[in-house]
């Protein structure tokens, strides 16, 4: 599978299901024996941390913005009374 491809797989996957995929990679690599398949699996895991941080940082500006939005809108009801 080549990267290109596992990673149009994960962009699918919430937040939630990449860190259960991750945790899924990490018990492989922890039991395997065959050091070419561990240089697999970790290049994998190093790709799909890097999908799991992008995520988290749009999951963040989501929050913050709607956060931002809400203290707008009290604030104008507030000021408007």
């Amino acid at each position: 599978m080549k990267d290109k491809n596992l990673t149009n797989n994960y962009n699918v996957l919430s937040l939630e299901d990449l860190t259960i995929e991750a945790d899924k990679l990490i018990k492989e690599l922890e039991n395997e024996k065959d050091l070419e398949s561990v240089t697999d699996n970790y290049q994998k895991l190093l790709n799909l941390n890097i999908l799991i941080e992008k995520k988290f940082q749009k999951n963040s500006k989501t929050i913050n913005q709607k956060t931002k939005e809400k203290i707008f809108e009290i604030t104008s009801k507030k000021n408007a009374k």
